[in-house]
């Protein structure tokens, strides 16, 4: 059993982890690139390489420092506090851990939710609705808030999945496109009598009420909230949900095959709608999550770059829900780590962008590294939707 997790966590970790390294390792040849003072001293190969050197170390300790763990912050307001910046990693982690498990778990029943963005937008209308409109007690209004999110993201992510398996219409183009009408349907409610903030002209809701809101872990001077265990479960949920039920099989059924899972009986536009309804359902807890837990108000930019980053998540962590988690909150430490880079080192915080694309480009090309680190076995990017972990 322990070897049989082992080695299933390899198999999970070797490419992300190997695309980390080169990301990096070309991410460090860019940051020396770009400055001129460096690149000015080509003509001496023994100071060159030691300021380059120095200049990449600086960069990626900045990184690490505005991500993990600050050293001076230590320094100033005690041990503790050092690990401000993890709990805001962390903070940054949860929606996106949600958001690519809506986006895994489509790819693991052969779909491409596109539309993680757009549900995650739905789930967050519906927490704020709730949120500001009734006032109940903690233990019946943050469930509820939840629920909501859920049946909003839920319904939204359901239209996709119903469409496809009536008209057959493609789920890329779809979500694409609802992607563009949640963003543009925000926008307009947030102008409706409903929603505008009293005495307000800008696009903002009520806060949500105090009673709606999830509680904090490490009290008020740190954002870190009850979310990350929420996301927790989550995790847990659908990796049992793939591994342990028979609506997990017939999910990865049609994802392996769905002509063979025809034939043996599985009704693929079912299947198909119910994955989508579930998807939607994961994000939209997402949009919930995240606007009681950081937000409280709702905006048009509630959802930023989550439902887009969650596709780059959920391909780093091979479409499996342990390797999503991880993958979130790696991509969560790079977000809060790019803060700092360039307030601690000038470097441009465009880098941490470029390395995130560079990871996704070696991902998506499993054949380039096994080349480069002569791997003995390609790990094949196209498998994702029909492995994962079966610890």
């Amino acid at each position: 059993m322990v070897k049989q997790f082992l080695s299933t966590v390899r198999r999970i970790t070797l490419l992300p982890t190997l695309s980390f390294i080169f990301a990096f390792f070309i991410g460090g040849i860019i940051i020396v690139i770009s400055d001129p003072i460096i690149m000015a001293q080509l003509n001496s190969p023994g100071k060159f390489l030691t300021s380059a050197a120095a200049r990449i170390g600086n960069s990626y300790l900045a990184i690490f420092q505005g991500s993990i763990y600050d050293v001076n912050l230590a320094r100033e307001s005690g041990v503790v506090r050092g690990f401000y910046p993890l709990s805001e990693t962390i903070v940054t982690s949860i929606p996106l851990v949600f958001a690519g498990l809506a986006v895994a778990l489509a790819f693991r029943s052969g779909l491409f939710n596109i539309g993680a963005q757009g549900q995650f937008i739905f789930g967050a209308i519906g927490a704020s609705y709730v949120g500001f409109t009734f006032d109940l007690p903690p233990l019946i209004h943050v469930p509820l808030v939840l629920i909501v999110g859920i049946i909003f993201g839920g319904l939204f992510g359901g239209i996709v999945g119903l469409l496809k398996a009536k008209t057959g219409a493609h789920e890329v183009i779809v979500t694409i496109m609802l992607n563009y009408v949640a963003a543009l349907f925000i926008l307009w409610l947030l102008k409706t009598s409903i929603f505008l903030r009293p005495e307000r002209f800008d696009p903002i809701a009520p806060d949500v009420n105090p009673s709606a809101r999830l509680p904090k872990l490490l009290g008020a001077d740190l954002r870190l909230h009850l979310g990350v265990f929420i996301a927790l479960v989550v995790t847990y949920f659908v990796w049992w949900l793939l591994n342990r039920s028979t609506l997990g099989f017939k999910f990865r059924a049609v994802g392996a095959n769905a002509n063979a899972a025809k034939t043996a009986g599985i009704s693929v536009p079912l299947v198909t709608t119910v994955t989508m309804f579930i998807c939607g359902g994961i994000a939209g807890l997402g949009g919930a999550v995240h606007l009681i837990g950081t937000e409280y108000a709702l905006t048009a930019g509630v959802a930023g770059s989550i439902g887009f980053d969650a596709i780059t998540v959920a391909l780093l962590g091979q479409a499996t829900p342990l390797g999503t988690l991880f993958g979130a909150f790696l991509f969560g430490a790079l977000q809060t780590g790019g803060r700092t880079l360039l307030s601690n080192t000038g470097t441009s915080s465009e880098i941490i962008q470029v390395i995130q694309a560079l990871i996704v480009l070696f991902i998506a090309a499993p054949a380039l590294l096994k080349k480069i680190f002569r791997l003995k076995k390609s790990v094949d990017s196209k498998s994702m939707a029909a492995k994962g972990w079966n610890g």
